[in-house]
């Protein structure tokens, strides 16, 4: 234990607020508690748990609520985004039998692992001057061989959010499937619109949409890793199960076979504490100090990539390597985007006013250091 602890000491931490470019936070409390409770459960073979597949059929009733699913609808519990991307182009391709996926180019990355692994190929479609998906493009490049459109609800690199209800209608259309990655929106945007915020539909009550991926472990306050790929029909989840006849349950869908409870549990139990209720304030509180700290970045002389949609912010600088390297040293940590040349900070729940106040500072000197002001 005390080797252990030599090694965690040379992580960063969640609770102090230093980290500013990652998509996850530290878990509720809660989340910590439940998850030791189910640390030795197994959802690979339920038979065995039956009180965690409940709780498992129960998270995926609240979130399938929070994002106006039809009756028809269900989902599969996974590790996170990229594999509930995985799954829901497996699934596209099994429906279709076609090969093609239209992406927008700030797809995820997990969609360059998709088409090697699963022998499809990417379609990309370029952005707009505002970083989301080019809806004039989309059309022109579905053939007869799509299997599937991606858009984009929260970005990974700035929070944007592509045209999902135009895309809706085009796959209507066109009858291919549509998958939306909310991988981060999905806790975010349902509660910007009850907050006032002006953000289009993304979830399934547009028609079009087919399914939809949404990780706990970010804006969930949940324990990693959870992930959740929603479906409109549950009867689709049989294209891709295969059966298991050494368990007593007869077939399995998606990807993971073994798979712990602990974060099942964990998500269910933020879930009942914070409730949408909850959930709203979280956001508010994120976006007020999304707020605080665009003015405050802007006050030192920097500017920004785009007028931030939800909890992301994208910092324009001219070596971004260079400014990470630097806050780094005096120990901070956000993330470069080089194709960009911009650095992301992602205002989480563990991210306070008090945190950007000692932040700044420190970044308008790495900023005099590296010569971008």
């Amino acid at each position: 234990m005390k080797e252990l602890q030599k090694y965690r000491e040379k992580d960063f931490s969640f609770s102090n607020g230093r980290i500013l470019g990652s998509m996850c936070t530290q878990p509720h409390p809660i989340a910590k508690k439940t998850y030791i409770e189910f640390l030795e459960t197994n959802l690979g073979d339920p038979d065995l748990f039956p009180g965690s597949k409940e709780i498992e059929l129960k998270y995926i009733d609240f979130l399938l609520k929070m994002i106006n699913a039809p009756g028809t609808a269900s989902g599969i519990i996974g590790s996170g985004g990229t594999e509930n991307n995985l799954n829901a182009v497996w699934l596209s391709k099994k429906i279709s039998g076609k090969k093609e996926i239209i992406i927008p180019a700030n797809a995820h990355f997990s969609f360059e692992k998709i088409a090697s692994l699963m022998d499809v190929k990417l379609v990309e479609i370029p952005l707009t001057k505002n970083y989301f998906m080019d809806i004039t493009r989309v059309k022109k490049k579905i053939t007869k061989n799509t299997a599937c459109i991606v858009g984009i609800a929260g970005s990974t690199e700035l929070g944007t959010i592509d045209p999902i209800p135009e895309l809706s209608d085009i796959c209507i259309d066109e009858h291919v499937f549509l998958h939306v990655d909310a991988a981060f929106g999905g806790f975010v945007i349902p509660f910007l619109k009850q907050l006032g915020y002006t953000v289009k539909d993304f979830d399934f009550i547009l028609p079009g949409v087919s399914s939809i991926s949404i990780d706990a472990h970010k804006m969930g306050c949940s324990a990693i890793p959870l992930g959740v790929l929603l479906v409109r029909d549950k009867r689709w989840l049989d294209k891709i199960s295969v059966n298991t006849p050494y368990l007593n349950s007869s077939n399995q869908a998606g990807l993971l076979a073994t798979r712990s409870g602990g974060p099942i549990a964990a998500a269910y139990a933020v879930s009942r504490h914070l409730g949408f209720e909850g959930y709203k304030k979280l956001v508010k509180k994120c976006m007020n100090v999304t707020e605080y700290a665009k003015m405050k970045i802007e006050e030192i002389g920097l500017k920004l990539v785009v007028k931030p949609t939800m909890n992301i912010l994208g910092v324009k600088v001219k070596n971004p390597e260079r400014l990470v390297k630097c806050l780094t040293e005096q120990g901070w940590k956000v993330n470069r985007m080089d194709r960009l040349s911009a650095v992301r900070i992602v205002v989480m729940p563990h991210v306070t006013k008090k945190t950007i106040d000692l932040f700044i500072p420190d970044l308008k000197k790495a900023c005099k250091t590296t010569g971008e002001i």
